[in-house]
Order: C-alpha cells, then sequence, then structure tokens
C-alpha cells in the first residue's frame, strides 16, 4: 500500500503564533489560563498543560492574574470584563479571525444585519456574533434563511467554512431575497490556508482509495476537509488519533491519502502515518501466507 500525504495540511500559521505566544508567557510568567482550549485538538491541549497553560471556562472567576484569548477569538464582552476585573489579557486570536470581528462590528454599526455564515456554536462565530451584536445572526450551511430579512445585509463566513459551500449559501441568499435586499455587502473572510488545505485534500481524494483525516472531534476545519472528501466520493475517515485507524478500513487499500485540520499537531499526523503502515505490513504478511507458490496444486 502506497501513503500520500496531502501538500497542505497540518498546523496554520495562526494556530503556531497562538501556541508560541501561550508556551513564552507561561515560561516567563508562571501559570496562565487560557479561556477555552487554545485548539480544539487535546493532544496539543495536554501538551500545553504541561508547559503551564492551564484551560478554564470561557467565564473568568476573578481569580486570575494572566489569562489569554485563544485563537479563535472571543465576544468583546469577555475582554471588558477583565478589564474591570484588573485581570491582564494575552490575546492570541488569530488576525484573519480579527479581521473578522472588525469587519462584522464595522458592518452592524453601519445599520447592517450581519449574517456569519458558519456554526452558531463554535467558539470563533459566537465571537463574530459578539462583535456585531444585536444586529448579527449565524446560519449553518443547508439552513433554511429566514423570512423578513432587514434592507441592509452584510454576510461574512466562519473562517474555516468550504469556498464552494459559502458561494452556494451566497447564491441561495441573493436567489431568495433579491426582491426584499437593497444593500448587500459581501466580506470574503475565508482563511487562505483553510482554502489551500481543502484544495489539497480535494485533489487527494481523487487519487487514492481510501482517505484519512487527523484531528480534533471538535475541530470545525478538520471536518470540513472530511466533508470535501466525501464530495469526490471517496472512502473516508476522521480520526483523532493513530489508535482509532482500523485494520478493516484498509484492507484493499492500494494507495492511502492522509490530510490533517489547522489544529493538529506533526506529532499526530506522524503516528497515524506509522500505524498505517504497520497496519499495511501485516495485511502484506497474511496475503503472503495465503498465496500459493507457483505450480502449487491445490487438489
Amino acid at each position: 500500500m502506497e501513503i500520500l500525504l496531502a501538500r497542505d495540511m497540518g498546523f496554520c500559521w495562526g494556530v503556531r503564533r497562538a501556541i508560541d505566544i501561550m508556551e513564552r508567557t507561561a515560561a516567563e510568567r508562571g501559570e496562565i489560563v487560557s479561556l477555552g482550549p487554545i485548539v480544539h485538538n487535546p493532544q496539543v491541549v495536554r501538551e500545553l498543560e504541561e508547559k503551564g497553560v492551564r484551560t478554564n471556562s470561557e467565564v473568568i472567576d476573578g481569580n486570575e492574574a494572566l489569562v489569554a484569548i485563544t485563537a479563535h477569538g472571543a465576544r468583546p464582552e469577555v475582554l471588558q470584563d477583565a478589564r474591570a476585573r484588573d485581570t491582564e489579557v494575552i490575546d492570541t486570536t488569530c488576525p484573519i479571525v480579527t479581521r473578522s470581528q472588525r469587519w462584522a462590528r464595522k458592518m452592524a454599526g453601519e445599520g447592517f444585519t450581519v449574517i456569519v455564515f458558519g456554526d452558531r456554536d463554535h467558539r470563533e462565530v459566537q465571537g463574530v456574533l459578539g462583535w456585531a451584536g444585536p444586529n448579527g445572526l449565524a446560519l449553518a450551511d443547508g439552513e433554511p434563511i429566514p423570512e423578513g430579512l432587514p434592507a441592509r445585509v452584510a454576510v461574512i463566513s466562519q473562517t474555516t467554512q468550504s469556498p464552494k459551500r459559502f458561494a452556494e449559501f451566497l447564491s441561495r441568499l441573493v436567489h431568495q431575497q433579491a426582491n426584499k435586499i437593497n444593500e448587500l455587502r459581501v466580506i470574503n473572510t475565508l482563511c487562505d490556508v483553510t482554502s489551500s488545505q481543502q484544495a489539497a485534500a480535494r485533489d487527494l481524494a481523487q487519487e487514492v482509495d481510501v482517505m484519512l483525516i487527523v484531528g480534533g472531534r471538535s475541530s470545525a476545519n478538520t471536518r470540513h476537509l472530511l466533508e470535501v472528501c466525501e464530495d469526490e466520493k471517496v472512502t473516508a475517515y476522521h480520526v483523532e488519533s493513530a489508535a482509532e485507524v482500523k485494520t478493516d478500513w484498509l484492507k484493499g487499500c492500494r494507495r492511502l491519502g492522509i490530510t490533517a485540520g489547522a489544529s493538529t499537531p506533526d506529532s499526530a499526523i506522524e503516528a497515524v502515518v506509522t500505524h498505517a503502515q504497520r497496519i499495511a505490513a501485516e495485511l502484506q504478511t497474511v496475503n503472503n501466507r495465503h498465496t500459493l507458490p507457483r505450480g502449487h496444486n491445490r487438489s
């Protein structure tokens, strides 16, 4: 079995930046509290805890001297609450997410209703909605577009969404609401790295028999990679760790493709590759045992 890796996968620069900031701050100043997991990957969270980065809820309880906003960003109330308590904040929000927040605030301030295309329960989307205030709402892929939208609408996207699905949503919005919306603003807030990883996954999925997508269960960008591969009609599996890869998945597989979400560390990818190689070797051994030597007569 041949194992092929996507040309673009794993940690994005925004995640690396956030991790570097938290690790450096903890090393220099002692334990810090991350308001929520820094990224949606349990291995990374555990490694950071060992280095002095403790994870807490989004609510500041007032006992922390130093807290950190994660790469996903936060609602403005979180920052306001921290300042009110004289708690120092280390902001590791991905700059691309910060751009989304600023656009949400600007558009809402100009009287637009801000639609965020994405998962309303995701922390990034929750944060962006906070910057839009009462003028913001989130709509997920496939979710009905509400009737009675105001005449002025601005649309931005969760940064990790698929460009294809964002475009399909915009087309649906215009088709259904063209006679009601007088002014429509579309701001491209998609992450270039995420888009590049999705394109790489799509290309690889066309060349292999099976795809493995490595990343945290709650990682939105990892789930979107799985969706991209499934759109290409290839058998695809989302795994969080190497131990989840099943032998049955790889039986008869000649070419295996592997990609990983933007919050997946290199160590997790390497572990999956090693495990897949081990399974391939075991399957080859079994095949050799069942292959009769040339000239052998079963009778």
